[in-house]
């Protein structure tokens, strides 16, 4: 039996706080911290170390976009999911820049936050982020040189659109293992700790398309 995910939620408001930790506590996750402010968000993450954070874009002190940067400054594995009022592109480009794994709408369901968190957890591209990452790449240079091989092109391109592992093994009839060697090799071509910043740069590279 795996550990449950440690989860540290950060939002000035308390009661949404409180709703949010009694249903990710029902889903299954482990609430080890709340904060509620940015500031206070930095120093929990640091103090507790939880598997992902849940964090708000508005709060006092710092915002959820400053706190992301600083986190991930400390803690370049961190994994944080943005909650935004709207979906204000310009503030999701920014929080995805500042090293966020994902982000959600405050008027999605819970079984929506849940999804999102086991995918940051996983590495998984969501739908959401990728078509952030496409409209954040408009407008950047389309004139540096691949540095990949064609077969990992194909793997990205593939992860762009969504796949997870399992399904680029499928459709490139290679094992999962290769897949995963092939995203190492990625990871260190493009300076990507994980597969939502290797689409990124690859988009701003041209490599690939978001559909």
């Amino acid at each position: 039996m795996t550990d449950p995910i440690r989860l540290l939620l950060a939002d000035d408001h308390r009661m949404l706080r409180e709703t949010l930790k009694r249903s990710m506590l029902d889903e299954g996750f482990d609430v080890v911290g709340e904060a509620s402010d940015g500031q206070e968000a930095v120093d929990l993450a640091e103090e507790l170390q939880p598997d992902v954070i849940l964090m708000d874009v508005t709060m006092p002190e710092i915002d959820g976009v400053e706190a992301t940067r600083r986190i991930v400054e400390q803690r370049p594995d961190a994994r944080i999911v943005m909650l935004t009022m709207h979906a204000d592109q310009d503030v999701i480009a920014a929080a995805i820049r500042a090293g966020a794994s994902g982000y959600l709408v405050k008027d999605c369901s819970f079984d929506e936050v849940a999804a999102t968190v086991r995918e940051a957890i996983s590495g998984e591209v969501s739908q959401q982020v990728a078509a952030s990452m496409l409209r954040e790449a408009k407008g950047l240079a389309d004139d540096a040189e691949s540095v990949i091989t064609k077969r990992e092109i194909e793997v990205l391109q593939l992860i762009a659109d969504g796949c997870a592992t399992p399904e680029v093994a499928e459709q490139l009839f290679i094992s999962q293992k290769t897949v995963k060697n092939h995203l190492a090799s990625i990871y260190a071509k493009l300076d990507a700790r994980d597969r939502t910043q290797a689409v990124l740069q690859a988009v701003r590279m041209g490599i690939v398309r978001l559909y």
